[in-house]
């Protein structure tokens, strides 16, 4: 298992996490089997916006021994007390569903406290007047809340909140299709979503993924909108190369799909490759570097991808990837110009123009 560095928290997190909307399925037993098989295989960073009220009996059978080596999202608007998952924003109603969900995890503490789906700004208005949000920072001031984080599938509104709170972690819903406006959640534009991901990396705000499979559509040629279907890898190895994003949290109910979740750790880089999908890719999006180093490598030796990266952070205003990009011993300056990337790129980027661009904009 890798790691990322949450670089306002200095958490250690595993690039691969765990969501659990279906860890209950498979019962008790065998739930709480699952959840040991990924803490012994490196996951550390579990989400508990589950699918019932099930799966918190599960976490304590199978982590509770190991609780302070691990991370819990736990969401404050995500309600259990009915036993089904429920969206509430009664300030009293989520008082007690954290203080059950607490009880039932058989812990005092939490690791990340969630602002939970804020996908209208009439959404955020009702927390804050209703009091939830008092009661979240309350919670951390007392330290049962360790850190702040916020959940979102629309960009619009996570500007919105990220102007009025010092979140540490962002909870988005990231893949191919909806950054190119595909599938139920596609929210925002293709700029506007970059721009989320590039604010949370300028400003030191994790990302942890939701939807990475979009529902399972990418894994099947017949409902991907790329007519071809991505592995699990690929998908999880395109949220890993966006801005800010430190762990993906796929699905699993069982010990199987745990170990096949792990073995993207052993994958060549062939087999993460997923640029495929650039001859899908709209009009609107052609031309756009997504980090992916479909084109290395490079005779210079270029690491292109980082050169992009941290050329678009900075141009955002991230004056950390400008320090990091005038550390690099091989950078645009060193480009050839022979065109090599230029031919192998699958999303259409004069990368050969890109990198003299790079290198005056650093001097």
């Amino acid at each position: 298992m890798r790691y990322r560095i949450n670089r306002k928290t200095g958490d250690r997190i595993s690039e691969i996490g765990l969501g659990t909307a279906y860890i209950y399925k498979a019962g008790t037993e065998e739930g709480a089997k699952a959840l040991r098989a990924a803490y012994d295989g490196g996951i550390n960073y579990f989400d508990l916006a589950a699918g019932g009220s099930q799966a918190f009996p599960i976490f304590r059978e199978g982590l509770g021994d190991v609780r302070q080596n691990v991370m819990y999202q736990i969401h404050f608007g995500a309600d259990y007390l009915s036993g089904e998952y429920g969206w509430t924003l009664d300030a009293d109603r989520i008082k007690r569903s954290v203080e059950w969900q607490l009880e039932t995890l058989k812990t005092d503490y939490i690791d990340y406290g969630f602002i939970h789906c804020q996908d209208e700004s009439s959404d955020w208005e009702t927390y804050r007047k209703n009091g939830v949000y008092d009661l979240l920072v309350g919670m951390k001031e007392s330290g049962v809340v360790r850190h702040i984080g916020l959940s979102s599938h629309t960009p619009s509104v996570i500007m919105e909140i990220l102007d009025d709170v010092p979140a540490d972690m962002l909870m988005f819903s990231v893949n191919p299709a909806y950054d190119w406006q595909t599938g139920e959640y596609a929210r925002g534009e293709a700029d506007e979503r970059e721009a989320v991901y590039r604010r949370c990396e300028r400003d030191g705000i994790g990302i942890s993924v939701m939807k990475p499979f979009s529902g399972g559509q990418l894994l099947d040629a017949k409902t991907s909108p790329f007519k071809a279907a991505m592995t699990e890898y690929q998908c999880i190895r395109y949220c890993l190369d966006k801005p800010g994003v430190l762990t993906v949290l796929p699905g699993a109910s069982d010990i199987g799909e745990i170990r096949r979740l792990l073995a993207y750790c052993d994958k060549s880089e062939e087999e993460l490759d997923y640029s495929f999908i650039g001859s899908f890719v709209p009009s609107g999006s052609a031309g756009r570097c997504v980090y992916c180093n479909h084109c290395s490598p490079c005779p210079a030796g270029i690491d292109i991808g980082l050169v992009n990266k941290y050329y678009d952070l900075a141009l955002s205003g991230d004056a950390l990837a400008a320090e990091h990009y005038r550390t690099l011993e091989i950078n645009a300056s060193d480009c050839l110009g022979c065109g090599h990337c230029d031919a192998r790129c699958p999303f259409g980027v004069e990368q050969s123009a890109r990198m003299s661009e790079i290198s005056g904009y650093f001097g």
